[in-house]
């Protein structure tokens, strides 16, 4: 029998380290080494490399985009990248500090929200009154005032009405009554100047009024005692006054009161 030699290229080591970048030897070769040894791209050249043969090199190329390390990635997901390729993919990575500008013809602006918010419980009203009161629709003023108790029990609503006190037909009540025992706190539907705090000679008792501006005003009726006096600004929830049943009034109860341009309305549309 024969001896037959077989020739071939003697593998390497397995203990033997491989180095990321072999020796170039052509200009093209040089210029590649180089530019994956730079620190800013041996990473991303690296992971290529690791993932293209195995076909994960798609969805590294995603994972980078979505980190900010690449641009725009397209790997194939059936065979490996060559080394161009990889030049190719690693040249397009830009730095995570790279500024952000914008052209100096466009405005920048920080301005606060005009919405209702717990930063900005009026803004909502504010939006709204951006025409006069009288001109707001009923769907922009509903919700736009906030309650001026925390727990609102109707008791005789705005509109005709029989006298509580004559017992006659066809007296206008002017407000929204709620029941309320005496001493609870009474709060400012908005923001706004209080313009009125006294005893109303025409059966409002000790009553509050608040201008909220652009024609809309609240007022608040029988209370046992004012907390805020005339000229002074308060804010949405602040305390006015405390409930009562002082004027015109046959028990304890808040007679809350929506004034547009001096004429009431029906409080439950803007509440």
């Amino acid at each position: 029998m024969s001896e037959v030699k077989q020739r071939g290229r003697r593998r390497a080591s397995p203990s033997v380290t491989h180095e990321l970048v072999s020796t170039p030897g052509t200009r093209r070769e040089a210029i590649a080494a180089e530019r994956l040894s730079s620190p800013s791209n041996i990473s991303v050249a690296h992971l290529l490399r690791v993932h293209a043969a195995s076909g994960t090199g798609q969805r590294v190329g995603m994972a980078m985009a979505a980190t900010g390390l690449v641009l725009a990635v397209t790997l194939p997901s059936a065979q490996a990248l060559d080394a161009h390729q990889i030049d190719t993919v690693a040249s397009s990575a830009v730095s995570v500090e790279t500024a952000v500008t914008a052209g100096a013809e466009i405005p920048i602006t920080f301005a606060s929200p005009e919405v209702a918010s717990a930063l900005n419980p009026d803004g909502m009203l504010k939006e709204t009154l951006k025409v006069n009161a009288s001109n707001v629709t009923p769907q922009a003023a509903k919700g736009t005032l906030g309650a001026p108790l925390k727990n609102l029990v109707t008791s005789s609503p705005f509109g005709g009405r029989i006298s509580p006190i004559t017992g006659q037909m066809g007296e206008q009540h002017t407000g929204q009554d709620f029941a309320i025992a005496s001493g609870n706190e009474v709060l400012a539907a908005a923001g706004g100047t209080v313009t009125f705090s006294g005893w109303h000679q025409y059966g409002g008792g000790n009553r509050v009024v608040v201008d909220h501006g652009n024609g809309l005003s609240t007022s608040y009726n029988h209370m046992s005692a004012n907390a805020v006096k005339v000229g002074q600004h308060v804010e949405r929830g602040e305390l006015v006054g405390f409930s009562g049943s002082t004027g015109a009034s046959t028990g304890p109860h808040l007679h809350f009161e929506v004034i547009i341009n001096d004429e009431p309305v029906d409080p439950m549309g803007w509440l």
